[in-house]
């Protein structure tokens, strides 16, 4: 099964991918590692000679981010990194909510064989060691990897399809940098938590487990309230 940040955007689903569809990965791959920021200039020229395409390419693959909800454009300071205020982040995860409970009953449900079960530990050990690191490319990697594991042994291959996360990388690219080290240490535990639900085959305690982990971002959204972020 594919992975949800292997999905291409939903506008180039069926065709071979080309160098717009690079400028798109580059730029989402650049939320992801901190390269890029929300609220910063996107200057074609500058994009064209760091991704090594025409400005043709460039423009094209910001067209796509803008329909994905990634890049917003000003008529005086052209396209930049899109910016969520706090009633967009909850409406965000309000919808995301229930689908990644879902994720998690069904792989607590279908988690059955070693090698899943291997699986699940691996992914859950890898954000124990990153989410403690600093790094948070690492963490964002390691976080991705965890969701792909328990949507692929939940089996339902719809999951993926739907659940197209740009905007998630968008919402973590805002939010990691104003949580607190003891936010970030809860945060990192609560996929512990999920997993041990997942490896125990109890689908009730995964969905609460899940639950859990989202509600956590309350006292963050109060941060970026404070903050002044805009949409």
């Amino acid at each position: 099964m594919a992975s949800m940040k292997d999905t291409p955007p939903p506008a180039e689903k069926g065709r071979k991918r080309n160098a717009a569809d690079q400028v798109y990965d580059a730029i989402i791959l650049g939320l992801r590692t901190g390269a890029f920021i929300p609220g910063q200039n996107l200057v074609e020229p500058d994009l064209a000679n760091r991704l090594g395409v025409s400005r043709g390419p460039v423009r094209e693959g910001l067209k796509l981010l803008e329909a994905a909800g990634i890049v917003v454009w000003n008529p005086h300071r052209g396209a930049s990194i899109g910016e969520l205020d706090v009633a967009a982040i909850l409406d965000l995860l309000q919808a995301l909510e229930p689908l990644f409970r879902l994720a998690a009953r069904l792989a607590a449900l279908r988690c059955q064989s070693k090698a899943d079960q291997k699986r699940v530990k691996d992914a859950a050990a890898r954000i124990a060691l990153s989410g403690t690191s600093g790094n948070r490319a690492d963490y964002f990697e390691d976080r991705q990897h965890f969701y792909d594991t328990i949507i692929d042994i939940g089996g339902n291959r719809e999951l993926p399809r739907i659940m197209t996360l740009s905007r998630t990388y968008l919402y973590r690219a805002q939010v990691e940098p104003l949580r607190s080290e003891a936010q970030r240490v809860q945060h990192a535990q609560s996929y512990a938590r999920i997993a041990h639900a997942i490896l125990d085959r109890n689908p009730v305690e995964a969905d609460e487990a899940m639950k859990q982990h989202f509600g956590q971002n309350s006292e963050v959204l109060s941060g970026i309230a404070g903050s002044g972020a805009r949409g």
